[in-house]
């Protein structure tokens, strides 16, 4: 990857609402991705997340699991420190536009449903956090300006 690349990458505004974003927004992915990776949580693990993944038509599985758990739980934790957050709020994005097709947006728009608000709103806030970067406290600031030309 060029260093002019990176630079555009990891170039963000330096405010503080990109960080109010992140902490939360990356916990909650990182319990979401645990759920699938982990079993926590009360979630299946890998083997459980798979079957039923497998049963609603994503397969293999156990890999689209693993896929979607790393995604999250992996993807959380590089947004809450701000580590290549442009691209991970980009994979974090559409993990969620996935989620609201395949498995929400049949049962309208309200969680009590299971509906898509959330999953909506994860996707939003991740769109946003792909367009104005890490913000504030973000390590894409140090690596930002260590590749300035």
């Amino acid at each position: 990857m060029s260093t002019s690349l990176l630079n555009k990458i990891t170039q963000s505004t330096a405010n503080w609402s990109a960080l109010v974003l992140r902490i939360p927004v990356g916990g909650i992915f990182m319990a979401h991705g645990a759920q699938k990776l982990f079993g926590m949580f009360g979630g299946y693990g890998l083997e459980g997340t798979g079957q039923w993944m497998d049963s609603i038509g994503l397969g293999p599985g156990y890999l689209m699991a693993l896929m979607a758990g790393s995604a999250e739980f992996f993807g959380g934790l590089l947004i809450i420190v701000g580590l290549l957050t442009r691209p991970t709020a980009l994979v974090l994005a559409f993990t969620m536009i996935v989620a609201i097709v395949t498995v929400h947006l049949e049962n309208g728009l309200f969680m009590s449903n299971n509906g898509y608000e959330f999953g909506l709103s994860l996707a939003v806030i991740s769109f946003a956090l792909m367009f104005q970067g890490g913000g504030r406290l973000a390590i894409d600031n140090l690596i930002a300006k260590r590749t300035q030309s």
